[in-house]
């Protein structure tokens, strides 16, 4: 399967602005020596050398994750503002099928589907699924006037609605899907997504607390020995102190439930919007010598980045 990853940060969208932009720039203005622009060459090594917070981006969009499988049947893990951009790019379904399951409806992960362009293609289908069985009402209360210019009527009329019931595994396609509910203000859910025995966890939107690292028949199905996981891991430690009951957690916490579950891979996902690319990137440095100290190197830390693929 291929995991693209088309929005990343939490709680609201969150652009670059001017003034991070000039920090970027005078960093590496900083840095350039005389030897750095002699030729061509010269720049292009000068450029490749240049730590990543200032040579790209962590990414403002919020959460939106494509999953395809080998059969190209297509998964897409919530509808944040990042869905926008997925909506423009070049390849489609082969089936022109969208299947879109939603963590929880909080506006950060739905603000993404009214500029969702293949929603519009009387030609395409949109399959929606959750736990939550008022998920109809929900979706179109967002497209009602005066909140959007259209309402959901202006959708493709190939549109399915499916409850979820935790534990119980269903298909889409060749994927194999499992769900749990985890601990967030009105509930958030995992997912995982497994294909020729390769699994992946999509785990947004959590608070993690003692009993997330106990093994439970409802738990342990979704997340035991899972290839990658992609977890909420929005504070540091002091941040998830002050911020009791906000729904989300510390990314040494993630470390912790990744190592418990016997996890391979983690992504820090759905990063705080007041950071910026330096912050997120040094939470980086701090999660991967927390994971080393107490892991031994069994398990690898990434940064979730928008508009970057994973293959499993």
């Amino acid at each position: 399967m291929k995991i693209h990853f088309w929005g990343v940060r939490g709680s609201i969208p969150a652009p670059l602005s001017s003034r991070q932009i000039q920090v970027k720039i005078l960093a590496a203005v900083q840095r350039i020596t005389q030897k750095d622009i002699e030729s061509e060459d010269a720049r292009d090594r000068f450029i490749a050398s240049l730590p990543e917070w200032i040579f790209g981006t962590v990414g403002g969009n919020t959460p939106c994750i494509e999953v395809c499988g080998e059969d190209n049947t297509e998964i897409i893990l919530d509808a944040g503002s990042g869905m926008r951009e997925l909506g423009k790019k070049n390849g489609k379904p082969t089936d022109r099928v969208y299947n879109i399951l939603f963590s929880h409806f909080h506006w950060d992960h739905i603000q993404g589907l009214p500029f969702f362009d293949p929603a519009y293609n009387q030609r395409n289908r949109l399959n929606f699924f959750s736990p939550y069985e008022k998920m109809e009402l929900i979706l179109q209360r967002q497209m009602q006037s005066p909140y959007f210019p259209v309402n959901m009527n202006s959708f493709t009329r190939n549109v399915s609605y499916t409850t979820l019931k935790c534990g119980t595994m269903f298909s889409i396609g060749n994927f194999q899907i499992n769900t749990c509910r985890m601990s967030h203000p009105g509930a958030s859910y995992a997912y995982a997504v497994i294909e020729k025995g390769k699994k992946f966890v999509y785990a947004t939107d959590v608070e993690l607390e003692q009993k997330d690292f106990l093994h439970t028949p409802e738990r342990d199905p979704v997340f035991e020995n899972a290839d990658i996981l992609l977890l909420d891991s929005q504070y540091t430690v002091e941040e998830a102190y002050k911020k009791e009951k906000w729904g989300h957690s510390a990314f040494c916490y993630a470390i912790d439930f990744a190592i418990a579950h016997n996890i391979k891979t983690l992504y820090l996902f759905h990063h705080e919007p007041n950071y910026d690319d330096k912050k997120i990137y040094s939470i980086l440095q701090a999660a991967r010598w927390y994971a080393d100290y107490i892991a031994r190197g069994s398990i690898q830390v990434h940064l979730a980045l928008e508009n970057t693929e994973v293959e499993l």
